[in-house]
């Protein structure tokens, strides 16, 4: 395989990929999709066959971390098999194969991922409360969710909970969570809702929880320790003094990342979105179905690479949404 790495215009070496295997998902997530989401017909869809060679190119130029995400990557029809297959790259360009979930799938599905070499995954959860997971969810059940997550730990994965800070929803919750994550060994990261999808129908505005006020409210309980660490992603973290636990912040609203992003993602149409906070993509799926040989693909990534922004612009600040993007999370992928 071709292992010169991918460098963006801003000397940024690109070595994780977030790949999208599908935009469907079992719950409908209220600051993610609408109620009744209009999904992509299937033959619009790369096959299992296609992500593989898709992804396989992206890591013999340089990717290292190739993170599965959807709608919800558990619910494509033989996923498993499309995993097992990327995992014959650990070892050999790749350093790590994950995925995010929302957990639904999980009690199926945890020791296949363990097996193939899978060692941590993200769930996300936003509250502790079955009416409220139910409420934000809208088909979800958190029970479901627990036992899945259960099934995880006891296959062995890392688990790690994602929670989206959500203003007068999840506020009271901030430390049950806490002492959730703590007593069952879990990381626990807090996402700033970001600007994406039907802003009218979600009311984002209303939604949108600052992380410094969140952190806030932690410093007057614990002392917070500032951590150098970094996963290949967008958080920063910090240890908690009196328990050790190790709590992260994604703050693409209060705290702009981009400067160290070494991320792109591509969707499950083909399409790779350089920034997720831009519009501009590039089409993957016609240079991949133009050819068997991979030299249109790979010369395709290298010139959309070639054009990545230095950065994004979401602002709540002036009460209207600045850097609104009009598709919906589930679109782009996790």
């Amino acid at each position: 395989m071709e292992r010169a790495p991918l460098i963006d215009p801003f000397a940024r070496p690109i070595t994780y990929l977030r790949m999208s295997v599908t935009d469907r998902c079992d719950f409908r997530c209220t600051y993610c999709m609408a109620e009744h989401m209009q999904f992509l017909p299937k033959r619009d869809l790369l096959t299992l066959e296609e992500l593989d060679r898709l992804s396989s190119v992206f890591i013999g130029l340089g990717v290292r971390k190739l993170r599965i995400t959807g709608g919800e990557p558990l619910v494509r029809r033989d996923i498993i098999s499309f995993l097992r297959a990327a995992s014959r790259h650990l070892g050999d360009g790749l350093d790590e194969l994950t995925l995010t979930t929302n957990g639904s799938q999980l009690a199926r599905f945890a020791p296949d991922l363990a097996a193939m070499g899978v060692r941590r995954i993200n769930v996300s959860l936003d509250t502790l409360d079955a009416q409220k997971f139910a409420a934000i969810t809208r088909w979800g059940r958190l029970e479901q969710v627990m036992q899945g997550i259960s099934a995880a730990k006891a296959a062995g994965l890392r688990v790690k909970i994602n929670t989206v800070a959500l203003k007068g929803f999840n506020e009271e919750e901030l430390f049950s969570l806490l002492n959730w994550c703590a007593a069952e060994g879990h990381d626990l990261t807090f996402i700033e809702v970001m600007p994406m999808g039907d802003m009218s129908e979600t009311e984002r505005l209303g939604q949108y929880w600052p992380l410094s006020d969140l952190r806030a409210r932690l410093a007057e309980r614990f002392n917070l320790i500032d951590l150098a660490e970094r996963t290949g992603g967008p958080a920063r973290y910090v240890r908690l003094a009196e328990t050790g636990q190790k709590i992260g912040f994604i703050t693409p609203l209060t705290h702009n990342f981009c400067e160290s992003c070494n991320r792109v993602r591509v969707t499950c149409t083909g399409e790779l979105y350089m920034c997720l906070g831009q519009e501009d993509r590039a089409d993957l799926r016609a240079p991949l179905r133009a050819s068997e040989d991979d030299a249109l693909l790979r010369e395709a990534i290298r010139a959309a690479i070639a054009r990545k922004p230095k950065g994004h612009d979401f602002d709540y600040t002036r009460q209207s949404v600045a850097g609104q993007v009009s598709r919906h999370m589930s679109h782009t992928g996790g």
